[in-house]
């Protein structure tokens, strides 16, 4: 965390939840709480970590950089 008011100490959160805001809460109203745990959970499994390249991953999504970067026999295990 920089001092306050430098721009890029909360960048990477807002950047999350104003994509979570617009991918799941905006979408409907949810009944339950628990629907929308659920609805969140699987945004981010589904979406976050398997189709969206992230910029500091050098455009690859976090499963391909993973699988990348993880030597073969941790793979196999």
């Amino acid at each position: 965390m920089g001092r306050v008011g430098a721009a890029g100490d909360n960048a990477a959160m807002e950047s999350f939840f104003g994509l979570l805001q617009n991918n799941v809460l905006d979408r409907r109203t949810w009944p339950t709480r628990q629907q929308l745990r659920t609805a969140i959970v699987t945004w981010i499994e589904s979406t976050c970590h398997r189709r969206r390249r992230q910029r500091s991953l050098c455009r690859l999504t976090p499963v391909e950089y993973e699988t990348i970067m993880t030597p073969p026999a941790t793979q196999a295990a």
